[in-house]
């Protein structure tokens, strides 16, 4: 293998030294899609973290686009890996998947890049030494280590494969979660940041693009202790020898003070409002911009941006991201239980969803902008029914979860056969509910928020998408909905 690492995918992408973030797709002028800052073609820029004067951020704008031509080690061996396909790549070099020939299982690969290697041998010093620290981590929310090694001057590390993928992505395709979907998330993070933080090691650079989830949506942390450097202008590390990404990066770490498991905690803050809000908490179109919101300024207050926040989790948000040190969780152990306190025990509705149907053919579901679930069942015949599922309005300790599907237009001709099918029902009933401001016939159901169960879910959706598809072909023969 040679120093060919160094490129990057087959196709253009933007590259934020804000976000140290590569974007799959974009064109000259637009923003990126985290944090908005400025971009330009012209940028000649290393895939680092770089710290620019105003001159320099004048003429470069701070984003470059790549781009690559083939990867030489896809399909070729590499040690006792076979190389399979490139999940992605950066400045530290580039992370494929492969399997491994001696106990056949398909994992992730990460290689650092020759030159990079070359040029700063502190970083491989670090590199290894995280990685062996690292693979000491056993935990169900932490990317598992499984080896770390040399072979013929290529440094690497074997990564437990997640099948799924980053919260980075998850939130561009999506963006704003839900509350208690973000809240979950935030606090399954925190828990794998504790066990780390029990045995001494920091993360230094936590960030959606290194929180995976996997296919069942369960969130996993990776790349323990390997932030990258910030550089100057000229590719130079700067002097006070600073690492991470800045839009996570706490106050005190801008300062050059060493990372701690508070500044983790800071930036699991951050995680949570981009959650939450889809955008950073800080829009700076420079590095020293942002570098002064975050050592001037607190991260807005969430409830500025919608009232529908409870002060509760704008508490968590608050404490999370104080500019002071001594003023947040102490540590990730801490942050957690903070988070829990607010999200108590109730499940968010992706992972309840999740675990009903995570071996169910034929169900699908989306998420809609007013926070419903609409879930597609496919029955019998190439005939479908939708599901809609969503919490009610009332107060926590007293919101239902309300399902219902639609039937047909409730037409005053179908009243008494419809009177007749609903006798028929042992599971909820049907009633008429206006949709597109039409009075329509509907399967519906409730449940309790904060008792409800994967497999009462389960149940509820496969019965009320037969029975509402039943209705709707008895009353009109059709299957619209």
């Amino acid at each position: 293998m040679s120093d060919s690492l160094e490129s990057f995918a087959s196709t253009w992408t933007l590259f934020c030294v804000g976000c140290n973030e590569r974007f799959p797709v974009g064109k000259p002028g637009e923003p990126c899609p985290s944090c908005g800052r400025e971009t330009s073609a012209d940028a000649s820029l290393v895939n680092e973290t770089v710290v620019l004067s105003d001159e320099d951020e004048h003429k470069q704008r701070g984003v470059a686009h790549y781009r690559s031509d083939s990867d030489p080690l896809i399909g070729q061996q590499f040690h006792v890996y076979q190389c399979v396909s490139l999940l992605g790549s950066g400045g530290m070099g580039r992370v494929y998947l492969a399997t491994h020939n001696d106990l056949h299982r398909r994992c992730a690969l990460k290689l650092l890049s020759p030159k990079r290697a070359k040029c700063d041998q502190d970083f491989v010093d670090r590199f290894m030494e995280e990685g062996r620290a690292a693979a000491s981590l056993i935990h169900p929310n932490i990317v598992t280590i499984h080896a770390v090694g040399e072979n013929h001057g290529k440094h690497f590390l074997e990564m437990e494969f997640i099948s799924g993928r980053s919260l980075q992505e998850m939130i561009r395709d999506q963006g704003a979660m839900p509350v208690t979907r973000a809240l979950s998330l935030a606090a399954q993070t925190a828990e794998g940041l504790a066990a780390a933080h029990r045995e001494g090691i920091i993360h230094r650079d936590v960030k959606p693009d290194n929180i995976m989830l996997n296919r069942h949506g369960v969130p996993k942390v990776s790349d323990f202790g390997l932030a990258k450097r910030v550089l100057d202008g000229r590719g130079k590390p700067v002097s006070d020898g600073l690492c991470g990404t800045p839009n996570f990066m706490a106050p005190e770490l801008f300062a050059g003070q060493p990372a701690t498991p508070s500044s983790d905690v800071y930036a699991l803050g951050v995680c949570l409002y981009f959650m939450l809000v889809g955008k950073m908490p800080y829009r700076a179109k420079s590095i020293a911009d942002l570098r002064w919101q975050v050592t001037t300024e607190r991260v807005p207050n969430i409830r500025d941006l919608s009232s529908a926040f409870s002060l509760e989790v704008a508490s968590v948000l608050a404490r999370m991201t104080d500019p002071t040190p001594g003023n947040r969780p102490v540590d990730a152990v801490e942050a957690s239980q903070l988070i829990h306190a607010v999200l108590g025990h109730e499940r968010d509705l992706e992972s309840l969803l999740l675990q009903a149907f995570r071996n169910e053919v034929g169900v699908t579901w989306k998420r809609d902008a007013d926070e419903r679930y609409i879930i597609t069942r496919e029955l019998s015949g190439g005939r479908s029914q939708r599901v809609f599922l969503e919490p009610s309005s009332h107060d926590v300790n007293e919101r239902l979860l309300l399902f219902y599907s639609i039937c047909c237009p409730a037409d005053p001709s179908y009243y008494e056969q419809a009177l007749r099918l609903n006798s028929e029902m042992q599971h909820g009933s049907l009633a008429i509910r206006e949709y597109d401001g039409q009075p329509y016939f509907v399967v519906v159901n409730t449940y309790p928020r904060s008792t409800v169960d994967p497999e009462e879910i389960h149940a509820t959706i496969l019965e009320m998408a037969v029975r509402a598809d039943h209705v709707e072909h008895q009353l009109t023969g059709q299957d619209n909905h």
